[in-house]
């Protein structure tokens, strides 16, 4: 269980996507009474450490760009005049590597869903998809614009699956959906190992939810596949947030699309997943 009186962290790489992932990230540090930490990763595995000359330069200049990176996401941050505390560092070593080892003290890791340039987002839908998979907290992944406007219709949608590790996915979807004043749409899945959940049992198990989160409307659907093909056939366009719980790198990949071809066609569908 990961501990939730840690840092939010959210990895910037001086794209939009990222800085959209910092201003999401605010509301998730601010209700925990946490502080944001703001990092970027050096990923010193593509210098050149055999050509000294080039190596002490490529780091140089690696290095004033993080910085700079971390201002303009701190900036950002800032502008909106909310109460969060911030945290800034840069990290060294693969992305992958250095993400997966700050989930282990984070309350919560978010990214960007796209880089900067073609081959940047191929690589952050892999980085994201291999960071979902293997951390040690929530992974927030991030495909909407902050300066998106709510819209009426709006869900928040969580897969239901009859396991007990279930029930943390089910909490934090609730708390986002508190958080971020929409509906839930709790979805029954089928399992591959433990079969599918019955309405019923999701009925009853809605019933107890409502008690905790009486503030938040809940909607019941099923369906016979997984939360990916859900999402690919529901109405996408009304769907802000999906959770789910430790799902394979595959299973996230179809979700955000690491070749620019996600699942979810509508740009404003991020993924939240619950390890």
């Amino acid at each position: 269980m990961w501990d939730a009186s840690a840092p939010v962290v959210v990895c910037v790489d001086g794209s939009d996507a990222a800085t959209n992932a910092a201003i999401w990230a605010i509301d998730e540090a601010v209700i925990r009474d946490v502080p944001l930490r703001i990092v970027h990763v050096i990923d010193v595995e593509d210098v050149d450490t055999a050509n000294r000359s080039a190596c002490s330069d490529q780091l140089r200049l690696d290095t004033q760009y993080a910085e700079s990176s971390l201002r303009s996401a701190t900036a950002a941050v800032e502008a909106t005049d909310k109460p969060v505390k911030l945290e800034t560092e840069i990290l060294w070593g693969s992305v992958e590597s250095a993400l997966i080892e700050e989930s282990s003290h984070a309350s919560m890791i978010c990214l960007g869903s796209v880089g900067i340039g073609p081959i940047a987002r191929v690589l952050l839908g892999s980085t994201a998809a291999t960071v979902a998979e293997n951390a040690h907290c929530p992974v927030a992944i991030i495909r909407q614009s902050h300066e998106r406007l709510p819209a009426e219709g709006e869900w928040v949608v969580v897969g239901v699956e009859d396991r007990a590790d279930n029930e943390p996915v089910i909490e934090l979807a609730m708390q986002e959906a508190r958080l971020r004043h929409l509906p839930l749409m709790a979805v029954g899945l089928r399992h591959h190992d433990f079969g599918a959940i019955t309405y019923d049992e999701l009925d009853r198990r809605a019933a107890k939810w409502s008690q905790s989160y009486p503030d938040v409307r809940v909607r019941l659907e099923t369906s016979p596949g997984g939360i990916a093909g859900f999402l690919a056939e529901y109405c996408a366009d009304s769907v802000v947030l999906a959770v789910v719980g430790r799902v394979d790198g595959e299973t996230v990949a179809r979700i955000i699309g690491p070749h620019g071809q996600p699942v979810v066609r509508h740009g404003e569908c991020s993924l939240l997943v619950v390890h």
